[in-house]
């Protein structure tokens, strides 16, 4: 297991099989929020209910275990067990670009439709991110370490999902919609991780509407074994929109996530 302060209750860490090199990491798929995170908001509840539901990438942390459990080789699962309106893991901590400028950094101050989620706070957002965003990022650092050390590799493969329909905080959704989008980075995304997840996967963009992918800050744009891919799933294709229940699609969707961990485990 992996050792240091790392509070268990921040992440779920599923442990992989000793061959795989592979993590399956699910940052959006809770709806759990803290006391601390709830003070402050400026939603009722239904209103609230209705934010979650829009930005909660539901039922990915399932696609993610069902697609484990199929794998040739198990690989290793990274689960926020806390929705990203506590804090956003994937966001710099410091982040002063696109996002922080539409209230979506590390701590949301703006909802979907950039209405006022939580007033500006620098004393909170500390305590978020100390309780948090900091263990968090510590704990996948560690796993990809791990792999790094065993493996001579890490491959991320960063599991979301998004609304068939834009939404207002989107700031580049002018373009396709498919049913796989994914985002890429020039440094951590090799062409025969991106050839691994076309030859796998159908109706797929790049970086549309979504761009990039996570790597943990001491391993990015510096570890070239570090590689990641960041997996965007249309939530038509699995489930009722904006939150409501998997359809039969999920299956589907769950097949070919295992084949494309099958691909990148064997190379």
């Amino acid at each position: 297991m992996i050792s240091g302060n790392v509070p268990a209750q921040v992440f779920d860490l599923l442990e992989g099989a000793p061959e795989s090199p592979v993590v399956l990491h699910v940052p959006h798929g809770s709806r759990t929020l803290t006391d601390e995170a709830r003070r402050g908001l400026r939603l009722d509840e239904a209103r609230l209910n209705r934010e979650l539901d829009l930005l909660t990438d539901a039922h990915t942390r399932e696609i993610a275990a069902a697609a484990a459990s199929r794998a040739a080789h198990t690989p290793w699962t990274f689960a926020n067990n806390y929705s990203r309106l506590v804090v956003d893991p994937e966001r710099f901590p410091d982040d002063t670009e696109e996002m922080a400028r539409a209230g979506m950094a590390a701590v949301y101050t703006r909802t979907a439709h950039g209405e006022v989620l939580r007033d500006d706070d620098p004393a909170r957002d500390e305590r978020l991110l100390g309780a948090h965003y900091l263990p968090y990022a510590e704990g996948m650092t560690a796993l990809v370490q791990r792999l790094l050390d065993t493996h001579g590799r890490a491959v991320i493969l960063d599991v979301h999902s998004y609304q068939t329909r834009p939404l207002p905080y989107e700031l580049h959704a002018d373009g396709p919609r498919p049913e796989i989008c994914l985002g890429v980075d020039d440094f951590h995304t090799p062409p025969r991780l991106l050839d691994a997840a076309r030859s796998t996967m159908h109706n797929i963009e790049i970086n549309t509407p979504f761009a990039g992918t996570y790597v943990p800050l001491r391993h990015y744009r510096k570890e070239p074994a570090v590689t990641a891919l960041m997996v965007e799933i249309r939530r038509d294709t699995y489930m009722t929109e904006p939150g409501g229940p998997p359809h039969d699609g999920i299956h589907d969707v769950a097949a070919r996530l295992t084949a494309l961990i099958d691909a990148v485990t064997a190379r």
